[in-house]
């Protein structure tokens, strides 16, 4: 096999195939962490332990006879594999176009390296059965290093695919247990992380469920039925609302804060929520209840102090945006609209949000304290969020604000080691605050290097009981570490619930 242009059509090779599996399957597709991509990863995993085997074949040895047969099979396996797979891709996921060219890219020239090595291989597969040891030098050397390399993430994408079974939620119907059968809602930002979640437990709940958004490209992603609409002008006077959820704003924590960016991100949660004050102010009929986002940003950076419904803020940009945010959706309240504010913390979940973006680094040890470690993250999982959501649609005595955090706020050297322990890895990286400040300016002071040590103290009085009120516990569930208990969603949010 010494042959300088398979050698070179194989390096290409290795190359797609790596920037296919960093930047799409670890990327941004995140298989890994899709409990519908199960069947995927187990023939990533397969292939890539095909592939193994093939590169240190032609790496380091010659072989004849029987074992050219068989090495013959496993090429040609590899291709049947393909095709499954691009069948599984196409009936389980949207491809971004990206994956698609560099899928036919790497199709035709593996199909180059088959024409090239087919002479070669007839003659190895005449001869005496033997396998003799070879070695092309600096190609022997790549072909080694790119065999362990796929060999690691055909391991990886197997485990993956086991645990995607521990990932498994359940029914999303019971996170909204406790509202009235079949209600009109509105939801904005219903293509979001939360809002992705909330439309799903609603829908399958058998409510009737109206989405705004102006991502039409996320619509795929959406649980159905559900009626999608870019603007509010497409509601009319008689059509019905029982409760609003606004979640519509741009993203925080998404790029440095230019003046731009802090006038997009203000306006963003602004201008909706003036806009859904006058889709309220004429319809015919007034919905019972608002359900508005904000923030923990809104008390600003308080250090260690304590922080429930009843402090005052400190001055930062996070406090101007929520606070902006939550005088637009209260003025609501004087169109006789029962308004709750829910002061949101850190959403976690692996299926989006900050933890999704930290799975990847951490899983491959890459994770680390920020700055001194020591600021506080307040948090809330996912589903307790949607089950808080619907605990203030459907409970008349809450109102005005509310904070949405579990009970129990973390220090950031907590967390480190908390998701480091829940994927079994370590975490050893320090982030200086200074390398973050210079890189991220002030959405890395605000966001990364302070905090808030908010408490729920209103939904703790109200009975309000948290399914993940602790963060270790919850991250080693939700990572797939351990099997919740059969039955458990069920029976705590309907104990929740009553």
């Amino acid at each position: 096999m010494d042959s300088p242009l398979l050698w070179c059509l194989i390096s290409i090779q290795i190359f797609m195939g790596g920037f296919d599996t960093i930047v799409h399957h670890e990327g941004s597709e995140r298989l890994a962490w899709r409990t519908s991509q199960k069947t995927e990863l187990r023939l990533h995993g397969i292939r890539n332990f095909f592939y193994a085997i093939i590169f240190l074949c032609f790496g380091w040895t010659e072989p004849h006879g029987f074992f050219t047969v068989a090495l013959t099979f496993i090429l040609l396996l590899e291709v049947l594999i393909t095709l499954w797979d691009f069948v599984e891709e196409d009936l389980t996921r949207k491809l971004p176009w990206t994956e698609r060219i560099n899928h036919t890219l790497l199709a035709l020239n593996y199909g180059a390296i088959l024409a090239l090595a087919a002479p070669v291989l007839w003659d190895w597969s005449l001869r005496p059965s033997a396998i003799y040891p070879a070695n092309y030098g600096w190609w022997s050397a790549m072909a080694t290093l790119a065999a362990l390399g796929v060999g690691l993430f055909s391991a990886r994408d197997l485990l993956a695919a086991s645990r995607s079974e521990r990932l498994e939620r359940g029914n999303p119907a019971v996170l909204a247990a406790g509202l009235p059968p079949r209600l009109h809602i509105l939801v904005t930002g219903g293509t979001g992380f939360v809002g992705r979640r909330l439309v799903e437990c609603l829908v399958a709940s058998g409510h009737f469920v109206t989405v705004l958004t102006r991502n039409l490209k996320n619509l795929d992603e959406l649980a159905h039925p559900v009626r999608v609409i870019t603007s509010l002008d497409q509601i009319h006077n008689a059509d019905r609302l029982d409760v609003v959820v606004n979640l519509a704003g741009e993203p925080v924590a998404n790029g440095l804060w230019t003046a731009r960016k802090r006038a997009v991100i203000i306006n963003s949660r602004v201008k909706t929520t003036k806009a859904l004050q006058e889709l309220i102010r004429r319809l015919d009929c007034k919905p019972a209840c608002l359900v508005s986002g904000s923030a923990v940003g809104w008390y600003g950076l308080r250090g260690d102090e304590l922080l429930t419904e009843d402090t005052d803020p400190d001055p930062a940009f996070v406090h101007e945006v929520c606070d902006q945010w939550e005088r637009s959706a209260a003025a609501i309240g004087q169109l006789n609209v029962r308004v709750v504010i829910l002061r949101i913390g850190l959403v976690l979940g692996v299926e989006g949000g900050m933890l999704a973006r930290l799975l990847t680094p951490f899983e491959f040890c890459g994770g680390g304290v920020m700055g001194t470690g020591r600021q506080w993250m307040s948090w809330i999982e996912q589903d307790d969020l949607i089950r808080v959501i619907v605990r203030a649609m459907s409970d008349a005595t809450l109102r005005g604000v509310v904070n949405a955090t579990a009970p129990e706020p973390v220090r950031n050297s907590e967390f480190t080691n908390a998701l480091a322990k829940a994927l079994s890895r370590i975490a050893v990286l320090r982030f200086p605050a200074w390398l973050l400040s210079c890189a991220l300016g002030d959405m890395g002071r605000e966001i990364m290097l302070e905090g808030q040590r908010v408490v729920p103290a209103k939904l703790t009085r109200s009975g309000f009981r948290f399914r993940h009120p602790r963060l270790e516990p919850m991250l080693l569930t939700i990572t797939g570490a351990r099997k919740p208990l059969p039955g458990r969603l069920d029976q705590e949010v309907r104990s929740s619930a009553s």
